[in-house]
């Protein structure tokens, strides 16, 4: 495992295409999904997704969809639930709760005005480059060029600019939002792949003692949740330099 303070040099793939944001559900073909799905450890409103889970799949299979990415479309609207429960005669239930699930890779990127302690002379200059979020920010702070180059057009220092990569490599993290990212790098946890490499155990006590000392936030985050967390960064492509 490594160490809380260690950093990588993380390259950019060959193939941009391959890069973004969010995990690319194109490349996830059904089965493997499938697979993933049947050992996967749910929130307790989503264990449903298991029962009948091959039948189910085989189903949707059977309606010309292959890959998660197209599962997706089909099913990411009420409507579209509605017609597809008919087409597929999967119970209209089981796939709003499909949806919901394959909707949480997708969550909305963090706004850059709400992480806590973020200078507003950074926030404001940032929005007026029309930079508002992280998904917009992403594609700027990938290198050290590329994060040399917008502090130098913004006249902002590279260290609020790395911040700022760091903030949004953690908000692509599913469940991750504005504060908790401010938690994790608070906590020694300063990047994706740092999440990814620790126990779910070793996080959970790293982040409560830090609230403990600070109070960050009020919200209740249990053991289980930082399982989920630490999934979730597993699942990433590591693609930002440091």
């Amino acid at each position: 495992m490594k160490q809380v303070g260690q950093t990588a040099r993380r390259h950019k793939p060959e193939n941009d295409h391959q890069m973004g944001y969010y995990i690319d559900l194109s490349k996830i073909d059904l089965d493997q999904y499938l697979t993933k799905l049947k050992s996967a450890d749910l929130l307790p409103s989503r264990t449903v997704l298991k029962e009948e889970i091959e039948n189910n799949f085989e189903s949707i299979k059977g309606q010309g969809i292959f890959t998660v990415e197209a599962l997706l479309r089909s099913i990411d609207t009420k409507k579209k639930v509605q017609g597809f429960s008919k087409q597929s005669h999967i119970d209209e239930n089981y796939l709003t709760i499909l949806a919901r699930e394959l909707k949480s890779y997708r969550q909305p990127p963090n706004k850059i005005r709400d992480f806590p302690e973020l200078s507003p002379e950074v926030t404001k200059k940032l929005e007026e480059a029309g930079i508002k979020n992280t998904q917009q920010l992403y594609d700027k702070i990938l290198t050290f060029e590329d994060r040399a180059k917008l502090s130098k057009e913004l006249a902002v220092h590279e260290n609020d600019v790395l911040k700022l990569a760091k903030l949004t490599d953690l908000s692509r993290i599913r469940w991750v939002n504005h504060t908790f990212a401010h938690v994790l790098m608070e906590a020694g946890y300063d990047t994706a792949e740092k999440v990814a490499n620790t126990s779910y155990e070793e996080l959970y006590e790293t982040v409560r003692q830090l609230n403990e000392e600070r109070k960050i936030y009020r919200a209740h985050i249990g053991l289980h949740d930082m399982k989920l967390c630490v999934e979730a960064a597993r699942e990433l492509s590591l693609e930002i330099e440091y």
